[in-house]
Formats: structure tokens, sequence, C-alpha cells
């Protein structure tokens, strides 16, 4: 945490050679989402990982955020066909029916409503807006106990509030996000560090075993990447965009800060002594924020650039294997300890997750130098 910016924006100009272009990014993206496609060829068959979950859970989600990302810069019809087979077969509901609360099964409904705003189908919507508004209904904010959830569900009510025009969506949104930040567990956003902790379990006194703060980089990425995808549906007017671009820019400060030299970021992003370690969704997480800042001048490319192009460097040079595999990708968890080893020819226990993230931040990467 003590390095500045302007020091890790003079080592990211030694590599500037090594910075990727714009097509480098798409060709990148092409090759790891093709390869993900290649394996899991039927859509809709479940994931089996010591159990059967049906392919619209949380990871899978996450994964067709980054595909539409990739269709809005590379609009091949393969991706519209495999998402429909997707959601037609899971009937555009939520994981575990509309009556779940549950962040993580409503993390699809993201994808729900980016197709109904292509379509105007609203067969594509119609269970979503049942799931949320049956959820608002009941009057409790202190469902999102863990950070990642913020990601999950959060940018489903911003996304409600811009395609239908009612505020009362977003309204009860950052109910929820406030409740996170500012109560679960005494709040769970560090104002000093400009860190999240991932639930109340890592909130202090607790402390790795180096004596420092658990900030946990996928965790800390769930949040970055909300925050971007929230305040991209809404005006810079709007007091609720003001309010987590401020959450926005304090974390800014705090993830630069922390990335190593190579370009990535720790799995434990300030407690390298326990969990350190390349790690590519997090970075992927970080990159996709950094590229959206600049892309909408939040942050000076001047001082950020550099550090992006650090960061999709590595992703592409180092964790990207030439047939699209994806190394150093952490696996499920709630912790660094956790989907351990890390390393370039690991393989995780879901795959999904990881290329949704990797696809986001290159994308905006592309949209940033295109």
């Amino acid at each position: 945490m003590k390095t500045s910016i302007i020091t890790l924006a003079i080592c990211a100009f030694a590599i500037a050679a090594e910075a990727q272009t714009a097509d480098d990014a798409l060709k990148a993206a092409r090759l790891t989402n093709d390869y993900f496609m290649a394996k899991h060829q039927d859509p809709t068959e479940p994931t089996n990982v010591k159990k059967i979950r049906p392919s619209n859970l949380w990871t899978r989600g996450v994964y067709y955020e980054g595909l539409m990302a990739l269709y809005d810069i590379d609009p091949d019809k393969r991706y519209i066909e495999y998402t429909d087979t997707w959601a037609h077969f899971h009937k555009w509901t939520p994981r575990n029916g509309v009556k779940t609360r549950d962040a993580d099964d409503q993390c699809c409904e993201q994808t729900y409503i980016m197709r109904f705003r292509q379509t105007g189908d609203s067969a594509m919507i119609r269970p979503t807006l049942e799931n949320i508004n049956g959820q608002m209904n009941e009057g409790r904010t202190d469902y999102w106990t863990w950070i990642d959830a913020i990601q999950m569900a959060m940018p489903v009510y911003a996304m409600l509030s811009n395609t239908t025009g009612e505020t009362k969506y977003i309204d009860h949104g950052m109910k929820l996000y406030r409740w996170s930040r500012n109560e679960c567990g005494g709040g769970l956003f560090n104002k000093t560090d400009g860190l999240w902790w991932r639930d109340k379990d890592f909130v202090p006194p607790y402390k790795e075993s180096d004596g420092n703060q658990c900030y946990w980089s996928r965790g800390d990425g769930w949040v970055y990447a909300a925050l971007v995808r929230c305040m991209s549906e809404m005006k810079k007017g709007n007091p609720y965009y003001k309010e987590l671009r401020a959450d926005f820019l304090a974390m800014t400060t705090a993830i630069v800060n922390c990335q190593r030299e190579d370009g990535f970021w720790n799995v434990s992003l300030v407690s390298p002594a326990t969990f350190g370690g390349k790690e590519t969704s997090g970075t992927a997480l970080f990159l996709y924020g950094l590229c959206w800042g600049m892309n909408n001048k939040l942050l000076k490319k001047k001082t950020y650039l550099p550090i992006a192009q650090k960061a999709c460097s590595a992703i592409i040079n180092e964790a990207l294997h030439r047939d699209g595999f994806i190394g150093y990708l952490q696996g499920t968890g709630k912790e660094p300890k956790d989907g351990q080893p890390v390393t370039l020819n690991s393989v995780p226990d879901f795959e999904d997750y990881g290329t949704g993230c990797v696809l986001l931040g290159l994308t905006e990467y592309y949209k940033l130098m295109k």
C-alpha cells in the first residue's frame, strides 16, 4: 500500500513497448471465448463440480456478462445463439426460481435484461421483474452479507431502473449496498484503506498471519466491477452516481498501489507473505474498472493508462495459453487461501467466471485503445 501511483506509472512506462493494442485485446478475447465455447458446446448442460448444478448459477452468469461485452465490440451471431439457447432453457429465470433472494442466483438476470433491451421481448425480463419486485416488497436490506453479492445483484437493480424508468429499483439497490458497506459486521468497506473485507469474518480484529489486513483480490474486484456496471446505467448528475463514484475513486487509489511489478495483483492484496502470487480474475476485474474509468473520463490516461497496459500485457502474455486456457486463475471460495494452488497450469474448479472476468477486462481495454 506504500507504493505511490506516480511510482507505479513510471515503472509501467518502462514496458510501454510491450503494451497491447486494441487488436491484440480483441484477438485474445476471441481466443479464450472460443476455447470456452468449444469446451462447453451445450450451454444447457449442468455443471458437475462435486455436485450437479444448473448452468444458470453465478459462475456462468459472470461468463455471460463477459460474452455480452464481447458481443458489443464483436457482433458474432454465435454469441447470441449460444446465449439464447442457455437462457431459453432456463426460461429466463434466476437459479432456484423467482422466489430466490440469493444474490448469486440473480447474477444471470443481468444478461436477461441485456437481451430484453436488444430484442424488446418481454418474456426475457418478466421473471426478473417478478423476482426483484418480490424481494423489494419484503422490505429487507440485509441480504448482501458478502461483497461478491454486490456484483452479482446490484447491477440488476441499476439496470431495471434504467430500463423501466422506475427509480424504485435503484433506490432499493442502494439501500442494500449501503447496508453492506456501512452496517454489515460494522461495515465491510474500510474507508481508510479504500478496500473491502469480504464479509464480517475478516473485519478487525481479524488479521492475516503476517499482521496485515485480509483483502481478497477477486472480492474487491467484484465490488469494483459492480460500481462500474451500476454507474454505466446512470447519468452523471444522479446523486447515486456521485456516491458510487466517490467509492470507485477511493478504491482506484488503493488498487493501483497494490499492483505487482509484473502487472498482476496478488491473491491477497496487501499480505503477499500469506497468499501472494499472480491471480488473473482479480487482475481482469481491476483492468475492467480502470479502463472504464478512463473511457468515462473519471481517471486521467496519463496516470492510469500505463497501469492498465501492464495488467493487460500480463493477462495476454503470461496468463493466457495458446489454446485460450486461462492460467493463474484462483478457484472458487471466499478468501485468499481457497482455490489454491494458483499457477500457470492449475485448473480451477470452475473456469466460466474467470473467462467472464477476462472478457470484461479485455473488451473495455479494447474500447480504450480503439
